[in-house]
């Protein structure tokens, strides 16, 4: 497919042609199980765990709460930190050739940070060996009883330091999070959890690793790639060099978006989404996984999902591929509602809008009950 235009007018598609790819719109399109879900979206945001598992059930038909924990609890979803030393959820079979590729780069980022917290290879090893010893011993591990381990030893975990540690263990492989104990992952040995990885040579894997992330959130630049990954945009540009035959470029006032020829198609059949209404969870891909957030969120909203720029997102309701408020779940069980909160200037949401968020509280509540 030749490369296409929008003019500034139809930017506004952007946003629904990533509800597309992303398989918020059919249902389906990322596969018939979460792990499908995770495989397609290549990674999705994993900060907040209760927030991850929703990311994931809102594009899953018939999915419920249940049952992605139990992609966790199985291991068919793994939990780390493939990425930006931030949580994500991706596929097992994946996570090693990620940290391959994004694991050295992080830990030069971090170095000044360990020297800080006196963090040494020497403490590493040692808390690996402690970490593996005490699994092989009791079985997985909750954080808090991995780090009592390490102070046993020696080791502090105040201030930070653990965490750090414990980042550092997975990000070389020896330790993943593995299967849930409430609300909390246990720690468990990586080549024990994960018995099969994919080894991919390093152009290989940037190659896969953009032509994965255009295919699910395309339309996005190569800018948006390499702040997903934190991967140099010289190796960014060099891989789009091998998958440049699989890709779709479209021109938007000068800058160009990469998608992949399905999604791109939409622009001739007609971009679906103008009257869908979605509730989405904090930290959601559609918003996080892009630098440049303005396809579906105008700047002046920003700080209404991030109040204060405190990290931390707030739920988003989208009607029609834009941000057009917050949404919060009130009260329990069979009173339990989802409530809207749209932004200053946004009009109230007319007949047909109101029922399709109506459906959308429905669908989110019942995967929370089942």
């Amino acid at each position: 497919m030749a490369a296409l235009t929008l003019k500034s007018r139809d930017a506004r598609l952007l946003g629904r042609l990533r509800l597309a790819s992303q398989g918020l719109l059919d249902l389906g399109r990322c596969g018939a199980s979460a792990a499908d879900v995770v495989r397609w979206m290549t990674a999705m945001q994993g900060q907040d765990l209760q927030a991850a598992l929703w990311a994931v059930g809102v594009r899953l038909p018939g999915s419920t709460l249940a049952g992605v924990r139990a992609a966790l609890d199985s291991g068919s979803v793994v939990r780390s930190w493939p990425m930006r030393g931030t949580l994500h959820l991706v596929a097992p079979e994946d996570l090693a050739w990620m940290l391959d590729l994004t694991a050295e780069r992080l830990t030069r980022s971090i170095a000044g940070r360990h020297r800080e917290l006196g963090i040494t290879w020497d403490d590493v090893e040692k808390c690996r060996d402690l970490a593996l010893a005490a699994i092989a011993t009791g079985g997985p591990l909750s954080r808090q009883e991995l780090f009592g381990a390490f102070e046993t030893a020696g080791q502090p975990t105040q201030g930070q330091r653990g965490i750090h540690i414990l980042g550092t263990l997975c990000r070389h492989g020896w330790l993943v999070q593995g299967p849930l104990s409430g609300n909390q992952q246990l720690l468990v040995a990586f080549d024990a959890w994960i018995p099969v990885s994919r080894r991919l040579e390093r152009d290989e894997a940037r190659a896969e690793f953009l032509l994965r992330y255009l295919r699910s959130h395309g339309p996005a630049t190569l800018r948006d790639f390499a702040w997903w990954t934190q991967l140099p945009l010289t190796d960014v540009r060099a891989a789009l060099a091998d998958i440049r035959g699989s890709v779709v470029e479209l021109d938007v006032d000068g800058t160009s978006y990469w998608l992949s020829p399905e999604t791109a198609s939409l622009l001739e059949s007609g971009v679906p989404g103008a009257r869908s209404v979605l509730l989405l969870p904090g930290f959601d891909e559609l918003v996080l996984g892009y630098t440049d957030r303005s396809a579906v969120l105008a700047p002046e909203h920003f700080n209404s999902i991030v109040p204060g720029g405190n990290g931390v997102f707030k739920k988003t309701l989208v009607a029609g591929g834009k941000v057009v408020g917050t949404w919060a779940r009130e009260g329990t069980g069979a009173s339990a509602a989802a409530v809207p909160g749209l932004f200053d200037g946004v009009p109230p949401l007319g007949p047909s809008a109101q029922a399709a968020f109506d459906r959308a509280a429905r669908r989110y509540l019942g995967f929370l009950a089942g």
